[in-house]
């Protein structure tokens, strides 16, 4: 199932909201990443083996919201059995480099927000 609009109703015209809305779900960015670590379009059945906690339905329902948004490009060919394919396009390939610098940073803070977390929770 599509979201509905995630449009902010006191900001409908602040595109941070509206795209980080988007992108920053449980879902999508790891979609995105295992997209960009494949040399070629991928099915939905590899994609789904390189995300192995998602469900199906979930999958389906955060491919649709990024290709809605022009960040992944789905093709289907008229074959038997039928054939779909899922890749990035030009949009998501400058979006990439951002993710990639989260992620590094990320891992790179990781421990330490853990650590901070432990001796906030120790506070209260």
């Amino acid at each position: 199932m599509l979201r509905d609009q995630l449009i902010d109703p006191l900001f409908p015209e602040c595109p941070i909201r509206n795209v980080l809305s988007r992108i920053g779900d449980k879902w999508s960015l790891l979609v995105l990443m295992t997209l960009e670590a494949k040399t070629t379009p991928v099915r939905f059945k590899e994609l789904q083996r390189g995300i192995p906690d998602i469900s199906e339905k979930m999958l389906t329902a955060t491919l649709r919201n990024l290709e809605a948004d022009g960040l992944v490009l789905r093709t289907a060919y008229a074959e038997v059995p039928p054939r779909v394919e899922y890749s990035l396009t030009a949009r998501s390939q400058t979006l990439m480099p951002l993710l990639n610098n989260l992620v590094n940073w990320s891992l790179d803070n990781f421990s330490a927000i853990l650590s901070d977390r432990q001796k906030f929770a120790g506070k209260g």
